[in-house]
């Protein structure tokens, strides 16, 4: 274990980050010569892709396949229906996945895996579309697949020019720029991406309401009516742990609120706050958001204004509902 915590030599250093900086420039080279042989033919295999009744059907065998399968949870996750079918299963039975409504977008640099070779046939039997990406146009899935994408680089950033790596990157940036390029042609938003990722934080940012975190009920700190003395405003502030209570009238409609800093400027002003009644002392039209809006628009109003970091949540004829408050805010991870 000691071994492993032995800083390298300085030559070895040098030479080390050399090498990941070489990797960094081939493979950004190899994605940007992407750029100039994008045309018809990617607009082909994106028309195909945007006007089927089926799904994508990512297909590619070891490394090709792995990219395949970013490729496919990043199309599913955009708008585009999708899913990644190993070739290897295909031939025993997972052939059966494929329906003539797909599109099956194949993944081979040098086009002529075995795997994807073998039940190209059926595939196109099926009715099925066939998009390829490969780094040989001359390849027998080039020529075969209905529209062919071209991912062919100058070299691997391997150094022994093996090990796929410039190639595999160039393939991944070809994968998300058809997937992008769907997504705004489908007008995919925010908020689907949201309904897509309900467990992120994207997600909880906008599914979550005001209404699914406010206090209520119980919690709900309020004192009625305007002409309550001020020590019963205190004592509810103090019971319920919030820094402030909201004022209403006998119809629970908003009066105003009281917070820990409108306690500090009557304690400046007034020797005996026994006798002072919160309705004079209060801070009227308060701001207010609806319980059905989203929890990240009560965020947003937070952080723009001072408000002291909690909202009154009111009908439409100002009956109180609830108090969010920032803290609440942060505990769904919204902010």
């Amino acid at each position: 274990m000691s071994n492993l915590l032995q800083p390298h030599s300085v030559a070895d250093s040098e030479r080390y980050l050399a090498l990941a900086r070489d990797v960094l420039d081939i493979e950004a080279d190899a994605v940007r010569g992407l750029k100039a042989r994008l045309g018809e033919a990617f607009l082909r295999a994106h028309r195909l892709m945007l006007d089927t009744k089926g799904r994508v059907v990512v297909t590619g065998m070891g490394k090709s396949g792995h990219i395949g399968r970013k490729i496919a949870s990043t199309l599913a996750s955009t708008g585009t229906p999708a899913f990644f079918m190993h070739p290897g299963e295909a031939s025993h039975g997972d052939l059966g996945m494929i329906t003539a409504a797909d599109v099956v977008l194949a993944i081979s640099y040098s086009g002529e895996s075995d795997e994807i070779a073998r039940i190209l046939p059926l595939i196109k039997r099926r009715g099925a579309k066939v998009v390829a990406i490969t780094g040989r146009a001359q390849s027998t899935l080039a020529t075969e697949a209905d529209v062919h994408l071209d991912a062919a680089v100058d070299k691997e950033a391997c150094p022994l020019n093996l090990a796929p790596t410039a190639s595999t990157t160039a393939t991944l940036a070809l994968g998300d720029a058809l997937a992008l390029a769907l997504l705004d042609a489908r007008g995919f938003g925010s908020d689907d991406f949201a309904m897509h990722h309900p467990a992120g934080a994207l997600g909880r940012r906008l599914l979550v309401h005001v209404s699914d975190i406010m206090r209520k009920g119980a919690q709900l700190p309020k004192n009625a009516p305007g002409d309550a003395l001020l020590p019963d405003a205190i004592l509810m502030m103090s019971s319920k742990g919030i820094g402030m209570t909201c004022v209403v009238d006998a119809d629970d409609r908003v009066l105003g609120i009281f917070t820990d800093g409108d306690l500090r400027r009557t304690l400046e002003k007034h020797e005996n706050v026994r006798t002072v009644r919160v309705g004079d002392v209060m801070t009227r039209q308060p701001k207010t958001i609806a319980a059905d809006r989203l929890a990240a628009e009560a965020a947003a109003m937070m952080q723009a204004g001072r408000i002291g970091g909690r909202l009154v949540v009111t009908t439409a004829d100002n009956t109180l509902l609830g108090v969010v408050t920032f803290n609440d805010l942060l505990a769904a991870g919204v902010v």
